[in-house]
Order: C-alpha cells, then sequence, then structure tokens
C-alpha cells in the first residue's frame, strides 16, 4: 500500500518552501516516514522540519 501525504501536509509544504527559498534556503530533501506518515523536510544544511498528517509543523533537533 502506498502513503501518500496529506492535504494538510501539501498545503503545509507548499507554504514553507516559499517561506524557505524567500530565505534563498535550497530544499535538499523530502522524504515521507511511512511509519508515521509524517513528512520530513531538509532545507540547508541543518534546518529539518517534520510536517505531521493534520499539517502541523515543527523543526526537529
Amino acid at each position: 500500500m502506498q502513503i501518500i501525504p496529506t492535504l494538510e501536509q501539501r498545503t503545509q509544504y507548499f507554504i514553507l518552501c516559499y517561506w524557505l527559498t524567500k530565505m534563498y534556503l535550497p530544499i535538499n530533501l523530502v522524504r515521507l516516514d511511512e511509519r508515521t506518515g509524517n513528512v520530513f523536510l531538509l532545507a540547508g544544511e541543518e534546518n529539518i522540519i517534520e510536517i505531521y498528517p493534520n499539517g502541523k509543523w515543527r523543526y526537529v533537533v
């Protein structure tokens, strides 16, 4: 079974990518964790963001 991002995750991903690229940070990696359904985004060298299925997000330390 293939897992796809939720509508909330896709919307939040677009908004975050807009903010990050506006700060000239490259989007290096995007990955959907098949175990949890969370989307991970690596921007620049050390900015890791996790987007939950409900669209809320947090920085990963």
